[in-house]
């Protein structure tokens, strides 16, 4: 966590903002968590640690986390955006249960080959992607 900070301070410091204690707590936090979360679980898991951080600085430092690469924002199809960290943890995509929420996380290096050969033969320099399937699990499909 200490580089973790530390690479946060240096990305504010050079758009001239300060790591604040209200900055730091949702950085740690949103480090310590598992999985996806969302803006407002994050804010009540501040709350619940009696830590005064206001809506406002959990979304605008979330904003702050993705523009710096340490998180990632995600769309699972609820309406509203969940976060996950993108550091220490391997590129992957999702697969979204549309009946009970579920979240699968998976990886497949066949796949980003496909997707570099095509961005290849299309001129197109890829950086970035995100990918979600949408549809029903194991448990879901079988009732």
């Amino acid at each position: 966590m200490p580089s973790t900070i530390e690479d946060f301070s240096q990305y504010l410091n050079k758009r001239q903002l300060k790591l604040t204690q209200g900055r730091k707590a949702v950085l740690q936090e949103i480090f310590l968590q598992p999985g996806h979360l969302e803006a407002e679980d994050l804010w009540r898991s501040l709350r619940r640690k009696k830590r005064r951080v206001s809506r406002a600085t959990v979304y605008r430092t979330l904003d702050l986390l993705v523009d710096s690469g340490m998180v990632r924002k995600v769309d699972l199809g609820h309406g509203h955006s969940h976060y996950e960290k993108a550091l220490l943890q391997a590129h992957h995509e999702h697969m979204v249960c549309l009946e009970c929420g579920k979240v699968i996380e998976f990886s497949d290096k066949e796949m980003e080959g496909d997707l570099d050969k095509l961005c290849k033969k299309s001129g197109f320099e890829h950086t970035a992607h995100r990918f979600e399937i949408f549809g029903y699990c194991g448990e879901c499909s079988k009732s």
